[in-house]
């Protein structure tokens, strides 16, 4: 019923905790330099780039639903109930979840409730916060474009506010780069590009600032 599809660089030890938490019906999309092989997973050799990634995972897929996560993900409980609840009660519409990092302090809680009124006054999740959408929807919007960013942005425009439902059900996801850069630092880069992407500036061009 499902196919769940992770692009990823790497297969590390985040994404590998994350597999634990799946079934067997899972696309890993490599856009790394490294080959892999993973017993009961499907590994495709891939170009980089987020969006080629995420678009050659829904080419592979046979099944009519389907969910794309990132690899530095960790799903909540009961959250295979919810999606088979989407299914029976929203079929024509799509679901993102709640973020939520793996970080404690007040930065961390100030992006999520950002994320937050992000989400409820634009209607805007983002790729880390998952994509759950029967395959009917994905081929009418259109699909992941190969964009070199804001992939995610491009593809919730498509989908539009009044086929998007957001869970209340709250993934993890990593705060590595927020730590690397400073929570204030990265927001402000992302907002940043955000604005330039909404202003119709490239997103090859986007990619450099990010």
């Amino acid at each position: 019923m499902i196919n769940i599809i992770i692009p990823t660089l790497k297969i590390d030890e985040r994404l590998i905790e994350l597999l634990k938490d799946l079934p067997d019906d899972v696309i890993i999309v490599n856009g790394g330099n490294q080959t892999y092989s993973l017993a009961h997973y499907n590994i495709i050799n891939s170009n980089p780039g987020r969006g080629l990634q995420l678009a050659t995972g829904a080419n592979f897929a046979a099944r009519d639903w389907l969910l794309f996560l990132h690899g530095d993900s960790k799903l909540p409980m009961g959250w295979y109930q919810q999606l088979e609840d989407h299914i029976e009660n929203y079929p024509d519409k799509a679901m993102a979840f709640t973020l939520k990092f793996d970080d404690d302090g007040f930065f961390p809680r100030l992006l999520e409730y950002w994320v937050r009124f992000r989400c409820y006054v634009f209607s805007l999740p983002y790729g880390d916060q998952g994509l759950f959408i029967s395959r009917s929807l994905y081929d009418q919007v259109g699909g992941y474009k190969d964009m070199a960013l804001m992939e995610d942005v491009d593809m919730i425009r498509r989908i539009g506010r009044r086929r998007l439902k957001m869970s209340s059900l709250e993934i993890i996801t990593s705060a590595q780069k927020y730590n690397q850069y400073g929570y204030l630092i990265r927001m402000f880069r992302n907002g940043f590009c955000l604005l330039l992407y909404k202003f119709g500036v490239s997103p090859n061009f986007i990619k450099k600032i990010y």
